[in-house]
Protein backbone atom coordinates (compact mmCIF):
# COMPACT_ATOMS: atom_id res chain seq x y z
CA UNK A 1 0.00 0.00 0.00
CA UNK A 2 2.76 2.44 0.88
CA UNK A 3 2.27 6.03 1.95
CA UNK A 4 -1.23 7.52 1.89
CA UNK A 5 -1.91 9.91 -0.98
CA UNK A 6 -5.00 12.08 -0.89
CA UNK A 7 -7.16 13.12 -3.84
CA UNK A 8 -5.54 11.05 -6.54
CA UNK A 9 -6.81 11.74 -10.06
CA UNK A 10 -9.86 9.59 -10.71
CA UNK A 11 -10.45 8.94 -6.98
CA UNK A 12 -12.42 12.09 -6.11
CA UNK A 13 -15.78 10.38 -5.85
CA UNK A 14 -19.18 11.88 -5.19
CA UNK A 15 -22.82 10.85 -5.19
CA UNK A 16 -25.66 12.93 -6.58
CA UNK A 17 -29.27 12.98 -7.71
CA UNK A 18 -32.27 10.73 -7.25
CA UNK A 19 -34.19 9.03 -10.05
CA UNK A 20 -36.00 5.90 -11.21
CA UNK A 21 -38.24 5.72 -8.16
CA UNK A 22 -40.37 2.57 -7.91
CA UNK A 23 -43.18 2.03 -5.40
CA UNK A 24 -44.00 -1.49 -4.21
CA UNK A 25 -47.20 -1.54 -2.10
CA UNK A 26 -47.40 -4.29 0.51
CA UNK A 27 -49.15 -7.45 -0.71
CA UNK A 28 -51.86 -9.37 1.10
CA UNK A 29 -49.29 -11.96 2.16
CA UNK A 30 -47.34 -10.60 5.13
CA UNK A 31 -43.76 -9.60 4.39
CA UNK A 32 -44.19 -9.47 0.60
CA UNK A 33 -44.83 -6.70 -1.89
CA UNK A 34 -47.07 -6.27 -4.89
CA UNK A 35 -46.31 -5.21 -8.45
CA UNK A 36 -43.97 -2.21 -8.67
CA UNK A 37 -45.07 1.04 -10.30
CA UNK A 38 -43.05 4.06 -11.43
CA UNK A 39 -42.89 7.00 -9.03
CA UNK A 40 -42.58 10.01 -11.31
CA UNK A 41 -41.70 13.46 -9.97
CA UNK A 42 -39.53 12.16 -7.13
CA UNK A 43 -37.30 15.04 -6.01
CA UNK A 44 -35.68 13.91 -2.77
CA UNK A 45 -35.30 10.93 -0.46
CA UNK A 46 -33.56 11.64 2.85
CA UNK A 47 -32.39 8.60 4.80
CA UNK A 48 -32.26 9.42 8.52
CA UNK A 49 -30.89 6.74 10.86
CA UNK A 50 -31.91 7.21 14.49
CA UNK A 51 -31.01 5.51 17.75
CA UNK A 52 -27.66 3.72 18.16
CA UNK A 53 -27.05 5.97 21.17
CA UNK A 54 -24.68 5.04 23.96
CA UNK A 55 -26.03 4.52 27.47
CA UNK A 56 -23.01 4.50 29.79
CA UNK A 57 -22.93 2.29 32.87
CA UNK A 58 -20.64 3.07 35.80
CA UNK A 59 -19.08 0.77 38.37
CA UNK A 60 -16.08 0.90 40.67
CA UNK A 61 -15.97 4.68 40.15
CA UNK A 62 -15.25 4.30 36.42
CA UNK A 63 -17.21 4.05 33.22
CA UNK A 64 -17.81 0.30 33.13
CA UNK A 65 -19.21 -0.01 29.60
CA UNK A 66 -21.50 1.52 26.98
CA UNK A 67 -24.77 -0.11 25.99
CA UNK A 68 -25.94 0.88 22.52
CA UNK A 69 -29.62 1.42 21.79
CA UNK A 70 -31.24 -0.15 18.75
CA UNK A 71 -30.67 1.70 15.47
CA UNK A 72 -33.74 2.49 13.40
CA UNK A 73 -34.21 4.05 9.98
CA UNK A 74 -36.52 6.93 9.17
CA UNK A 75 -36.81 8.77 5.87
CA UNK A 76 -38.38 11.78 4.21
CA UNK A 77 -39.78 11.50 0.69
CA UNK A 78 -40.42 14.62 -1.38
CA UNK A 79 -42.08 14.69 -4.80
CA UNK A 80 -44.17 16.79 -7.15
CA UNK A 81 -46.57 13.92 -7.67
CA UNK A 82 -47.08 10.29 -6.67
CA UNK A 83 -48.55 7.16 -8.26
CA UNK A 84 -52.22 6.35 -7.71
CA UNK A 85 -51.14 3.19 -5.92
CA UNK A 86 -49.56 5.32 -3.18
CA UNK A 87 -52.95 6.73 -2.12
CA UNK A 88 -53.66 3.76 0.19
CA UNK A 89 -50.17 4.19 1.68
CA UNK A 90 -51.08 7.82 2.39
CA UNK A 91 -54.34 7.02 4.18
CA UNK A 92 -56.77 7.50 1.29
CA UNK A 93 -59.41 5.15 -0.09
CA UNK A 94 -61.45 5.23 -3.31
CA UNK A 95 -65.17 5.41 -2.53
CA UNK A 96 -66.08 5.51 -6.22
CA UNK A 97 -64.04 6.35 -9.30
CA UNK A 98 -62.67 9.86 -8.88
CA UNK A 99 -63.74 10.24 -5.23
CA UNK A 100 -61.31 9.64 -2.38
CA UNK A 101 -61.65 9.93 1.37
CA UNK A 102 -58.81 10.45 3.81
CA UNK A 103 -57.94 9.36 7.35
CA UNK A 104 -58.03 5.68 6.45
CA UNK A 105 -55.69 2.86 7.49
CA UNK A 106 -52.25 3.39 5.98
CA UNK A 107 -50.72 0.58 3.96
CA UNK A 108 -47.06 -0.40 4.22
CA UNK A 109 -44.84 -0.08 1.16
CA UNK A 110 -41.29 -0.34 -0.12
CA UNK A 111 -39.41 2.17 -2.23
CA UNK A 112 -36.57 1.67 -4.70
CA UNK A 113 -34.57 4.53 -6.21
CA UNK A 114 -31.21 5.31 -7.79
CA UNK A 115 -28.48 7.82 -7.00
CA UNK A 116 -25.58 8.50 -9.35
CA UNK A 117 -21.88 7.97 -8.63
CA UNK A 118 -19.29 10.23 -10.27
CA UNK A 119 -15.65 11.18 -9.99
CA UNK A 120 -13.35 13.89 -11.25
CA UNK A 121 -12.52 11.63 -14.20
CA UNK A 122 -16.03 10.32 -15.00
CA UNK A 123 -19.27 12.04 -14.03
CA UNK A 124 -21.22 8.87 -14.91
CA UNK A 125 -19.06 6.31 -13.17
CA UNK A 126 -22.01 4.25 -11.95
CA UNK A 127 -25.01 4.30 -9.66
CA UNK A 128 -26.43 2.95 -6.45
CA UNK A 129 -29.79 1.25 -6.07
CA UNK A 130 -31.38 1.99 -2.70
CA UNK A 131 -34.25 -0.14 -1.38
CA UNK A 132 -36.32 0.88 1.65
CA UNK A 133 -38.32 -1.99 3.16
CA UNK A 134 -41.22 -1.90 5.59
CA UNK A 135 -42.01 1.78 5.09
CA UNK A 136 -45.02 3.53 6.61
CA UNK A 137 -45.85 7.14 5.70
CA UNK A 138 -47.04 9.65 8.30
CA UNK A 139 -49.71 12.29 7.51
CA UNK A 140 -48.19 15.18 5.61
CA UNK A 141 -49.00 18.86 5.29
CA UNK A 142 -50.13 20.19 1.90
CA UNK A 143 -50.06 23.92 1.23
CA UNK A 144 -52.29 25.11 -1.61
CA UNK A 145 -51.53 28.66 -2.72
CA UNK A 146 -53.02 31.08 -5.21
CA UNK A 147 -51.26 31.26 -8.58
CA UNK A 148 -49.25 34.47 -8.75
CA UNK A 149 -46.41 36.05 -10.72
CA UNK A 150 -44.00 33.41 -9.34
CA UNK A 151 -45.95 30.16 -9.80
CA UNK A 152 -44.60 26.93 -8.42
CA UNK A 153 -45.84 23.35 -8.34
CA UNK A 154 -47.09 21.93 -5.05
CA UNK A 155 -44.37 19.85 -3.41
CA UNK A 156 -45.53 16.85 -1.40
CA UNK A 157 -43.54 15.52 1.54
CA UNK A 158 -43.91 12.45 3.73
CA UNK A 159 -42.11 11.43 6.90
CA UNK A 160 -41.52 7.69 6.82
CA UNK A 161 -40.76 5.13 9.50
CA UNK A 162 -39.61 1.60 8.71
CA UNK A 163 -39.84 -1.92 10.08
CA UNK A 164 -36.74 -4.03 9.35
CA UNK A 165 -36.91 -7.30 7.44
CA UNK A 166 -34.84 -10.41 8.08
CA UNK A 167 -31.37 -10.98 6.58
CA UNK A 168 -29.76 -14.36 7.10
CA UNK A 169 -26.60 -14.07 9.21
CA UNK A 170 -27.18 -10.39 10.04
CA UNK A 171 -29.48 -8.21 12.06
CA UNK A 172 -32.77 -7.25 10.36
CA UNK A 173 -32.52 -4.19 8.12
CA UNK A 174 -34.76 -1.59 6.49
CA UNK A 175 -32.21 -0.48 3.87
CA UNK A 176 -30.32 -2.34 1.21
CA UNK A 177 -27.90 -0.47 -1.11
CA UNK A 178 -26.32 -1.91 -4.26
CA UNK A 179 -23.26 -0.28 -5.85
CA UNK A 180 -23.08 -0.86 -9.62
CA UNK A 181 -19.32 -0.25 -9.62
CA UNK A 182 -18.69 -3.18 -7.28
CA UNK A 183 -21.16 -5.94 -8.21
CA UNK A 184 -21.17 -8.25 -11.23
CA UNK A 185 -22.75 -6.39 -14.18
CA UNK A 186 -24.58 -9.43 -15.57
CA UNK A 187 -26.07 -10.31 -12.20
CA UNK A 188 -27.02 -6.68 -11.60
CA UNK A 189 -28.81 -6.59 -14.98
CA UNK A 190 -30.75 -9.71 -13.96
CA UNK A 191 -31.75 -8.03 -10.69
CA UNK A 192 -32.89 -4.89 -12.52
CA UNK A 193 -35.07 -7.05 -14.78
CA UNK A 194 -36.77 -8.24 -11.58
CA UNK A 195 -37.04 -4.80 -10.00
CA UNK A 196 -38.25 -2.98 -13.12
CA UNK A 197 -39.94 -5.76 -15.10
CA UNK A 198 -39.57 -6.93 -18.69
CA UNK A 199 -41.54 -6.20 -21.87
CA UNK A 200 -42.58 -8.84 -24.36
CA UNK A 201 -39.86 -9.26 -27.00
CA UNK A 202 -41.41 -12.00 -29.16
CA UNK A 203 -39.73 -14.85 -27.31
CA UNK A 204 -39.94 -13.85 -23.66
CA UNK A 205 -43.29 -13.09 -22.00
CA UNK A 206 -43.73 -9.84 -20.11
CA UNK A 207 -42.65 -9.93 -16.47
CA UNK A 208 -44.19 -7.60 -13.88
CA UNK A 209 -41.75 -5.70 -11.65
CA UNK A 210 -41.47 -7.12 -8.16
CA UNK A 211 -39.33 -6.56 -5.09
CA UNK A 212 -37.21 -9.45 -3.80
CA UNK A 213 -36.35 -9.57 -0.11
CA UNK A 214 -32.70 -9.10 0.91
CA UNK A 215 -31.82 -12.81 1.04
CA UNK A 216 -32.94 -13.32 -2.56
CA UNK A 217 -31.03 -10.25 -3.75
CA UNK A 218 -27.84 -11.31 -1.96
CA UNK A 219 -28.09 -14.81 -3.40
CA UNK A 220 -28.63 -13.43 -6.92
CA UNK A 221 -25.66 -11.05 -6.72
CA UNK A 222 -23.26 -13.49 -5.09
CA UNK A 223 -20.50 -14.46 -7.51
CA UNK A 224 -19.86 -18.19 -7.46
CA UNK A 225 -16.30 -19.19 -6.62
CA UNK A 226 -14.19 -21.41 -8.78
Amino acid sequence: MGKIVWDRAGERYYETGVKNGVLYPAAASAGTYGVGVAWNGLTSVTESPTGAEASPLYADNIKYLNLMSLEELEATIEAYTYPDEFAVCDGSADVIDGVKIGQQTRKEFALCYKTMIGSDADSELGYKIHILYGALASPSERAYESINDSPDAIAFSWDVTTTPVAVTGYKPTSLLTIDSTKVDAVKLAALEDILYGLDVDGETPAVDPRLPLPDEIIALLTVAEG
